[in-house]
């Protein structure tokens, strides 16, 4: 996403992910030809991040990702996304998740727009 400011140092994500992500959350990979292809962060229900990375999209992994998250929920998942990422927007709502909260961005790191999505089970209902 180009148009996002870059607000964190590279060692800041770093200590980010190594304090803070790894010991915390669910973390799974998806690999192809023995190279990571993308990730999913869960924290019960929220899911915090699913990233697939340029040239794999498209491919299948972010869906396996993200059928991976729904499969160990509670039953919902929650999640932001920036409002202009479309391509995630249609992701999502193609998979079931439903737009519940927008925000200007004045919560988020970046300052940016963005969306809470929402997806229900169907036996949770």
């Amino acid at each position: 996403m180009p148009w996002l400011p870059v607000v964190h140092s590279d060692d800041e994500t770093r200590e980010w992910v190594a304090t803070i992500v790894l010991p915390n959350q669910d973390v799974w990979v998806a690999e192809s030809d023995g190279r990571l292809a993308g990730y999913v962060t869960l924290d019960g229900a929220e899911l915090n991040d699913l990233y697939v990375r340029p040239g794999m999209q498209g491919k299948g992994a972010g869906s396996a990702l993200l059928a991976k998250a729904m499969e160990l929920s509670p039953g919902e998942l929650s999640l932001w996304t920036f409002q202009r990422n479309d391509l995630a927007r249609r992701f999502y709502e193609h998979r079931g998740f439903t737009a519940v909260e927008f925000t200007d961005g004045s919560g988020n790191d970046e300052r940016e727009p963005d969306v809470r999505y929402r997806w229900l089970a169907v036996d949770s209902v």
